[in-house]
Formats: structure tokens, sequence, C-alpha cells
């Protein structure tokens, strides 16, 4: 369980101005939650996500995983339990080192290795299960460099990479919003395969509104850096596209009359 309380945080730009993001925000995720994140630019989804991986340390409040307290744990020290796939396909991955390496690499974080860690050959066949999976031609690439593959087939070796040692949490930062429509299929009915097999806690942004709705057992739907809805079994079960499109749409013209 990860549990979010009283959570403040002010960004001030070099010129002096000031945007408060969180207000004093709760927010609990329960172990086996996949839970989608929509909202408006600046509703505070990445900024969420940021102060869970470390990358960005609270004013004020607590981030409690499993009872301990990680609020001021390093990001690189969080690694061992939060795993996180970027929107940007570059990230995430070594792409001077083959894709054998990366995983070999992965399957070891947290464990201390030298530069002479070695390949993980024991696991080539379930590498190449993982990888055959997906439909993309990485299980014949094992030894290609990551660089050198396309956009679709590094984030699908992120999110293997990302999950190989079974995180407390995995982080999705839009981790299929530059790839092609066809592409992202596969990559979603990948990540979906991988968190139930594995029976991961998740946490998704996404601006696909059908995404939002059909993955995960909870929706939620972020606003000036509240949570203004949470929708859960029934209530998301019943959930359109239409219905999502017009609660934004209320809530941005909320905003304008208010200005």
């Amino acid at each position: 369980m990860i549990e979010i309380k009283n959570l403040h945080k002010t960004f001030f730009s070099e010129l002096g101005t000031e945007k408060k993001v969180f207000r004093g925000l709760d927010f609990t995720i329960n172990d086996g939650d996949f839970i989608t994140v929509i909202g408006s630019n600046g509703a505070g989804k990445s900024t969420l996500l940021n102060v869970l991986n470390g990358q960005v340390i609270p004013d004020a409040g607590e981030i409690i995983l499993n009872e301990q307290n990680i609020t001021t744990v390093e990001q690189h020290k969080r690694a061992r339990w939060i795993s996180q796939v970027y929107q940007n396909p570059t990230m995430g991955t070594a792409p001077s080192m083959t894709v054998l390496e990366n995983l070999s690499m992965a399957k070891n974080k947290g464990k201390r290795f030298n530069f002479t860690f070695g390949l993980d050959t024991k696991n080539i066949d379930f590498y190449k299960t993982q990888l055959a999976d997906i439909g993309l031609g990485l299980e014949k690439q094992l030894h290609t460099q990551v660089g050198l593959l396309s956009g679709g087939q590094r984030q699908c070796l992120s999110l293997i990479m990302a999950t190989l040692n079974r995180p407390d949490i995995l982080l999705l930062d839009e981790h299929t919003a530059a790839l092609d429509p066809k592409t992202q299929r596969k990559i979603m009915q990948k990540t979906q395969e991988t968190i139930e097999e594995k029976n991961l806690t998740a946490l998704m942004i996404t601006h696909n509104l059908s995404d939002a709705i059909h993955f995960g057992n909870r929706l939620i739907v972020m606003h000036r850096g509240e949570i203004v809805r949470d929708f859960v079994k029934e209530e998301k079960a019943v959930l359109t596209e239409e219905k999502l499109f017009r609660l934004m749409n209320a809530l941005d013209e909320a905003d304008l009359q208010g200005e």
C-alpha cells in the first residue's frame, strides 16, 4: 500500500512566479490497484509520479510505502521498490548496450556487481518468450545495441526491464503516447498482461480516454492538484469517453468562470 498524506508542493519560476501544485493532497494506492490517471495540462499528474519516484521532494506531507516513510529517500534508492516507464522511448534503457546487456542489468538491479557482472545467459529463453509475445521482433535482436531499435521496440524493452524484479509499484508516464496506434495497442496489451500475471500495483498517466476507461480497476481525474473523481468498480464499468470528456470540459469551464 502507498499512502500520500497532506502533500504540499510549490514550484517557482526563474522570475519568482509561484505555482502551487498540491495543497494538502491525500491519496491511497491499495495493493494490486491498476489506476489510470487523466486530467488537463497542469493538473499535477506528472508531479504526482515525480513525487512518488523521488525526482521531486514535497514541501510538506508524507509518502508511506508499506508502512515505511520514504518522503526524503533519494531517487536511486527508491528504484529498489519503484519502477517507471517514461513517455520518451529513449529513456529507461542504455543505448550503447545490447538488448541482452540491458536485460541483465535490469535483472541485477539493487544487487552489487561491477563492470564484469556478465550476461544473464541462463534466462535467455525466458527473455525471448517475453520479447516475442509483443510481436515486434525483439527476440531476434538480443545482441543488437538498443540505440538502433525503433521507439516501439525500446518501450517494449523498457516495460520488461521495469517489471523483471516485480516492483512494489510500477509508474507509467504516458508510455505509449509517442508510438504509432498499432504499436500502442501492442504495448498496452503487454502492459495489461504483465500487470495481471505478476499482480503488480500500477499507476498510469494517459491522455487516451479509451485506455483510461478500459484498463485498470480505478480511474482518477486530477484537476488543479486535486483528485476530483475516483471511479471504481461499477462506476468505472459504466463510464464512456463522452462522459469523461464532458466532465473535463465542465472543470475547464468552471475555471474560466472563476477567473
